[in-house]
Order: structure tokens, then sequence, then C-alpha cells
């Protein structure tokens, strides 16, 4: 399977890794560390050196409980990060945002992705995407940052987050893009519990029968310390058995915010499969 964008070709024939940049002062992992454009391009150059062939920044936290931020200020913290990493990076640049108008922006200065955890359901968006025929990840939220983990609920989870990927993925092919060019995340962490998460885990693998892409986020997210009662700098174990995981289980994409491990991971998995019976 391969993505296209801009004369550029990413094969996903093995998996890849997304590095994770947050232009942020709040977000839930790393907030505050890189909201400085010297600082986020620095760490970007050094997951690709790491191994990450796409770097996706975003600039508005989407943890439970964030407050919104308004266009001007969303673009002014990632527009010169990205402008500089288009110079100066070898890897696919994604923009992490459910916004129109830094979509917009994103696509004129030259990125390859649009990552929208809204899955392009706010005015225009889709329009916007389509017309500019670039890759989009898609992902299923319940919810808003200010509500989605208020006491979650679904009859049958992963049936529930399949259909609203699948209705997506319609809704994408209607509009002009092609379904191998749009990724899906389920969305973990998203307005979901931990036995929710859990359960889309175990039932990874049916995604892929949606017939697109599978992009998987569970990089230190709260499912890790809850199982293994770690706080946020202790998670790299167990999220880099769940990037393994989710490889077997079908995923293309791994976005995470330690590059080398989850690459050296999906590198020796990879040896493992090539090995002559």
């Amino acid at each position: 399977m391969q993505m296209y964008a801009r004369g550029r070709v990413l094969d996903l024939t093995s998996p890849k890794v997304m590095g994770i940049i947050n232009v942020t002062p709040d977000s839930f992992s790393d907030g505050g560390r890189f909201i400085e454009t010297a600082a986020a391009v620095d760490q970007a150059l050094a997951m690709v050196e790491q191994g990450a062939a796409i770097i996706d920044v975003g600039g508005e936290s989407t943890r439970p409980g964030a407050a919104s931020i308004g266009d001007s200020e969303e673009l002014d913290r990632v527009m010169p990060v990205i402008e500089a990493l288009l110079k100066h990076c070898s890897a696919w640049i994604s923009v992490d945002t459910s916004k129109p108008v830094v979509m917009h922006a994103a696509i004129f200065a030259g990125v390859h992705l649009i990552n929208d955890v809204n899955a392009l359901q706010a005015v225009g968006a889709l329009d916007l995407v389509a017309s500019a025929q670039l890759p989009v990840c898609v992902m299923h939220r319940q919810g808003n940052a200010q509500t989605m983990q208020q006491a979650p609920r679904y009859a049958d989870v992963v049936s529930e987050v399949y259909d609203f990927l699948d209705q997506r993925l319609l809704a994408c092919e209607q509009a002009g893009l092609s379904r191998s060019q749009c990724l899906i995340d389920p969305g973990f962490g998203f307005g979901k519990t931990l036995a929710h998460n859990l359960s889309l885990l175990r039932h990874l693998s049916r995604f892929q029968s949606l017939g697109a892409p599978l992009l998987i986020g569970v990089s230190r997210k709260s499912v890790i310390g809850a199982v293994l009662n770690r706080p946020l700098d202790q998670r790299l174990n167990g999220g880099t058995a769940l990037a393994v995981w989710s490889m077997l289980q079908g995923a293309q994409i791994i976005r995470t915010h330690d590059v080398l491990a989850t690459t050296d991971a999906i590198t020796m998995i990879n040896a493992v499969l090539s090995a002559e019976n």
C-alpha cells in the first residue's frame, strides 16, 4: 500500500513511524517543551534521524479538558515550524488540526498530510482537503475535548467506532478523495474508558476491512498508565508493547513521542517476519 502527496510516495508496505511535535503549552505529555520554533524544529529533525517518516505538528492541545484556542493563535504556533520543516526536513510533514483556516494555510505552505481529530466535520474542512487532493487522517472521537471523558458510553464500542470511520470514509470518497489516501484512527483516549480502549486494541484487526491505512496513537496515554500504574515519564515500555501489537494487527502508521524505541521495535519485528522458514 502506498500514499501519495505532492509527487512524493509514502510506502506503507511496512509500518511507518509518525513523530509528534506539540507546539503547545498544555499538551498532556510534553506541553511547553517545544513551544519555541527552534526547539520544535530541532526535535523534529532528531526524530527524522531516529526513523520517523512523518512529523505531525499540532498547535492546540486535544487532551481531555483542554481549552480551545483561536485560529490566529494556532496559526502563530504551527506555521513557523511547518515552514521551517518543509525547507529542511526529508520526512512528510503533517498538520494536526481541526480548523479549516489552519488547514488552508498549511496546505498552501506545502504539507503532505492533514490529521484531524474531528474527522473533517467542521464546515468547509472536507471540501478544502478534497480540493487539495492531499492524504488525510480521520479519527473517531465521542464528544469534544471538554466533554469526551465525562462518562463515555457505547453499546458496542468496536462496532460504533468502525461504523463512524466507515461513514467518514464514504464522505471523503463522495467529496473526491480516494479511500486508500485516507488514514483511519480509532481515537484511543478520545471519549473512551479503559475498557473501551482495551477492547478496541483487542479487535484492532477488524478495522483492516475498511480498506484504508490504519494509524494508531497510544503513546504515553492513560490506558498505559492505568494498566501498568505508571506516570507519564514511565510509559515507554507499555507504549512500545502496544506499538508492536498494533503493527501485528495491521496498523500501518504508529504515532508516537518515542520515535527511536518504536522504530527499533518495528525493525526487529519486521526482521523476524521476514526470516526464512
